[in-house]
């Protein structure tokens, strides 16, 4: 796809190429024959000084008369938008509304309505329509936090959305993370800098396509927990994280002098909807620890109802201008303003589905409806970034399906942060209806090529277990999230290695989440998955060490079940219907630490082929200037790229994605570290390019 450069797009008219929102076309009265009278100098006749009560009933009723022959909009099913007007050019002006200008902070987002109007936003007593994106901060590298913001605003809009995700920030009990890339208060800070407003999402829910929804996986170490309701152990665990949490958002709020205008109560909960008493207790939650902004709701229209809270301003959300749902939504909550809280602009992609994209033209139109109709929105995603790590969820339809790495959602701007045509469209849009000129674009982040890297060393899995962390001896298998390490908080990702010893061979069964590497000694046997529990093996001669590799690939992050997301083994492990008993069980976080220790292990060169998990060292050579850059893994199977430390997440050779973003932010000059965790067979090259393949 050909996209319209920075400087091409410069170069145009303000108005050329796009569609402009301009003044109604209505029918106006001919006039007839002058009356007679008389012209001094030629100059124009004027109107007489004295005019007739008849005069003034024609003049205060004119406009009314002459709106009814104005014409209808229609969208191309032929509905007719309710009351929508199109207004005049340049129809907004908030360069007065913005973080650093507006200095009276008495009056926050509110909603209001007057007899002949449609209900609407203000802020600050002024009327307000907020052009909305979202941009997740955690899925960023923070050194590139300046730069999508920057773009946020260049591109015409006036609001920031960010979720907040209580698993990164709380990885273990009483443990909070708020630093580097999780530095929440110095994003939102660095958006009203900008000149943007904050609308939170603090959850504690908040699906985003994250790991378990964005709970943390400790909460499941309860056999009875029941997530997002007021079970007991997780409204106390909600507690303690919101003590945490909404310490720091009070003092960003718009009435604390800080750019955030509304706070989201959970998400989407009228599709759970498990317990009529949790979305007051978040209210209730948010209130008593200072939360003053408006109160927002988030649901799709066929939950609206069961995810309405009263007193709490409901929203929508939607992949398309819907008339219906608007009406809908009106009915629920009479005389208040319609927000669409997530206009899906494109879609997120799983491991071995398609990849999702949505039309440019289809999405101005939409955001353009919204305009016309005085509808508040939010664009999901703006930019979607990236699934670093181990964070990704999964869905599960029938079927488990991990979410990929790469979350670029066919956003306005891609993974990397370049422009797209729904940009530069939408960019047109914004600037016919704006009375301000907007900001001018930021200058693309520069990508490079880098010659290829061959791994030279590697080191099998099984040669790696001395460097790991003792193993957790058990007489039955144990659970990822029930492992007794991390101060008690078990384990939340990566992968778990069971090994026993068996004396012979017969039909083994076990229950695994998600997937399963079966091995004799160091020789794969088979594969174990959610839906595959059985698997034959060999008559052996003598006793032989079992191992059972598990991979968690992203826990469900939508639906009921996320209630049974425990990873590993998740049942006893029996062969021929006899329990296995004495396992040794190694925990695979993959941590930065964990590669420091590796670098004291002794590496063997890398054979023609190798067969099985294993881990490939090679180095990438750059200049003195680090650029962006895409990893290109064709010709290995499945695992995981670290570059200096850092996991760049999850690669697969069945697609859709095809390379690894590496920000350039994160590299080194000269020689940088690339380790391949690579679960299968032993690949040939690593490659750059300087551009996604798809």
């Amino acid at each position: 796809m050909k996209l319209e450069t920075s400087s091409s797009l410069l170069a145009r008219a303000p108005g050329s190429g796009a569609r402009r929102l301009g003044p109604r076309r209505g029918g106006g009265s001919s006039m007839g024959p002058r009356p007679p009278g008389r012209r001094v100098m030629g100059t124009p006749r004027r109107f007489s000084r004295c005019l007739s009560w008849k005069r003034i009933l024609c003049i205060f009723f004119l406009p009314f008369i002459l709106s009814g022959f104005a014409p209808r909009v229609k969208d191309k099913e032929g509905l007719i938008y309710a009351n929508a007007q199109l207004q005049p050019a340049r129809m907004f002006n908030w360069s007065h509304l913005t973080p650093l200008t507006l200095k009276d902070r008495s009056v926050g987002l509110q909603t209001a309505s007057r007899v002949g109007s449609k209900p609407y936003f203000t802020l600050g007593g002024h009327k307000f329509l907020i052009f909305g994106g979202s941009i997740h901060y955690f899925r960023v590298p923070r050194e590139y936090w300046r730069d999508r913001l920057l773009k946020l605003k260049a591109c015409g809009f006036n609001t920031l959305t960010t979720y907040v995700p209580w698993n990164l920030h709380e990885p273990e009990r009483d443990k909070f993370d708020f630093s580097e890339n999780l530095d929440l208060e110095a994003f939102v800070l660095m958006a009203a800098e900008i000149g943007l407003w904050v609308i939170l999402r603090p959850g504690p829910y908040i699906c985003s396509e994250i790991d378990l929804g964005g709970l943390p996986s400790w909460l499941l170490q309860d056999p009875e927990m029941k997530l997002r309701t007021t079970y007991k152990g997780f409204v106390e665990a909600v507690d303690t994280y919101f003590d945490h949490l909404i310490s720091r958002v009070v003092p960003l709020q718009y009435h604390k002098g800080g750019p955030i205008i509304a706070v989201q109560v959970e998400n989407e909960y009228g599709s759970f909807a498990m317990d009529k008493d949790y979305m007051p207790y978040v209210r209730k939650a948010l209130l008593e620890r200072g939360i003053v902004e408006l109160l927002v709701t988030s649901d799709d229209a066929e939950n609206l109802q069961k995810g309405y809270l009263e007193g709490v301003l409901a929203t929508i959300n939607m992949n398309t201008f819907e008339k219906s749902a608007f009406e809908q939504l009106s009915q629920l909550q009479r005389n208040k303003p319609i927000m669409v809280m997530e206009y899906w602009v494109g879609w997120f992609d799983t491991w071995g589905g398609k990849h999702m994209v949505n039309n440019a033209e289809d999405v101005e139109e939409t955001v353009s409806k919204f305009i016309t109709s005085e509808i508040s929105f939010n664009v999901y995603m703006f930019h979607g970034g990236t699934n670093f790590g181990f964070m990704n969820g999964a869905t599960y339809f029938g079927i488990h399906r991990a979410v990929v790495t790469s979350y670029d959602y066919d956003a306005l701007l891609t993974e990397s942060g370049d422009y797209t045509k729904k940009y530069f469209k939408l960019r047109r849009l914004f600037r016919s209806v704006l009375a301000m000129p907007l900001p001018p674009l930021p200058k693309l982040t520069p990508k490079a090529k880098y010659p290829s890297v061959k791994p030279s060393l590697y080191l099998p899995l099984w040669d790696v277990l001395q460097y790991l962390n003792e193993p957790v001896i058990s007489n039955r298998p144990v659970n990822m999230e029930n492992l007794p390490i991390n101060s008690g908080n078990g384990q939340s990702f990566g992968f778990v290695l069971y090994e026993t010893s068996i004396c012979s061979g017969g039909s083994l069964c076990a229950t695994v989440q998600d997937t399963a590497q079966v091995f004799l000694n160091e020789i794969s046997i088979g594969l174990l998955d959610d839906h595959t529990e059985n698997l034959n093996i060999p008559e052996i001669m003598e006793c032989q060490l079992l191992r059972i590799l598990v991979e968690n690939r992203g826990r469900v992050n939508f639906s009921w079940k996320i209630q049974d997301q425990r990873k590993g083994l998740t049942g006893s492990v029996a062969i021929n219907d006899v329990p296995l008993n004495g396992f040794a069980i190694y925990s695979l976080e993959m941590t930065m630490s964990f590669f420091e220790r590796l670098r004291s292990a002794t590496w063997r060169p890398v054979p023609k082929r190798y067969l099985g998990p294993a881990f490939y060292l090679g180095t990438l050579n750059v200049d003195s200037s680090p650029k962006d850059t895409f990893l290109s893994l064709l010709t290995w199977n499945s695992g995981f790229a670290f570059v200096n430390g850092r996991n760049l997440g999850r690669y697969s050779i069945i697609g859709p994605q095809k390379t690894l973003y590496l920000p350039g932010a994160w590299l080194r000059p000269e020689d940088n570290e690339i380790i391949l965790f690579e679960k299968k067979k032993s690949g040939s090259y690593i490659r750059t390019t300087n551009e996604p393949m798809l």
